[in-house]
């Protein structure tokens, strides 16, 4: 299974980006899939994550009320819209995906990762 994540970039701060995440993967809509970052000299951390039909979606609480991801099986991608971002936010994105049903946080449970995008946000 390759992901490829997309849609970072430089903007200001509350601005707004969409990263998506895409694969041919059949089985993807058999995945459960998630989103981390990693910022320069800290760990990789879970930012958000969303269900096999896309009913359920987990955010950490940093992104709260900013994010929003969704996916959409037909087209085998996963998108995170970020609105209001903030400097902190600057990181390399990377999108991940696991056959589970079940929602982690933890980046060990995650079987394939995308390359990663980088979203920087100036102050």
């Amino acid at each position: 299974v390759q992901l490829q994540a997309s849609g970072g970039g430089l903007v200001q701060s509350g601005g707004s980006l969409r990263l998506s995440c895409a694969t041919s993967a059949r089985a993807f809509s058999s995945m459960f899939v998630g989103w981390f970052r990693q910022a320069p000299g800290k760990e990789r951390e879970f930012v958000s994550a969303i269900d096999l039909s896309g009913s359920s979606m987990y955010y950490a609480d940093s992104v709260k009320g900013r994010f929003t991801i969704s996916r959409d099986n037909a087209k085998n991608s996963v998108d995170l819209r970020m609105i209001n971002l903030k400097p902190e936010d600057t990181a390399v994105y990377y999108c991940a995906a696991r056959f589970s049903t079940y929602y982690s946080v933890r980046s060990s449970s995650y079987n394939y990762w995308g390359q990663g995008t980088q979203v920087t946000v100036s102050s």
